[in-house]
């Protein structure tokens, strides 16, 4: 499972000129989910967003989690996450996950962020989407679960 976590002062997604999710600070997750990838990988990842120590302190270090800055995540399932372009111009999905186990794996993950009680909004699983979000810092953190394991 890959990640793209970016730290945001507000995102949101629209599907067919209809806002679907909507945050103001805190975390943009792209996430793209593998063929190979179990509940575990859902766990780990969802555990790193949920401590992930990107937002200041008084300090002014990165050092707070997003609940404790009082953030919310934004999550949008990307499968293109999983594009190969190391043979050709043109991505190779293969390694994607097929929809019915990208979709199950992706709700799982939102349940878990939802239970570290943190307010999770969504986009819309395989739509077309168009996501506007402003980049804080910029902030942006790649995630790969298949590293951990």
């Amino acid at each position: 499972m890959r990640a793209v976590v970016q730290r945001v002062s507000r995102a949101q997604v629209t599907v067919r000129d209809e806002v679907v999710g909507r945050i103001e600070r805190g975390l943009l997750v792209l996430l793209g989910v593998a063929s190979t990838d179990k509940e575990a990988d859902a766990d780990y990842l969802a555990e790193k967003v949920a401590g992930l120590r990107v937002f200041e302190d008084e300090a002014g270090k990165m050092n707070r989690a997003v609940g404790e800055a009082g953030g919310a995540v934004l999550v949008v399932s990307q499968f293109t996450l999983y594009g190969d372009v190391r043979r050709g111009k043109r991505p190779s999905f293969d390694a994607a996950a097929p929809p019915e186990q990208a979709r199950k794996l992706y709700e799982y993950f939102v349940e878990r962020i939802r239970a570290a009680g943190l307010r999770c909004e969504t986009g819309r699983f395989q739509e077309m989407m168009q996501v506007e979000l402003v980049n804080d810092g910029p902030v942006t953190i790649l995630m790969d679960s298949g590293k951990a394991f």
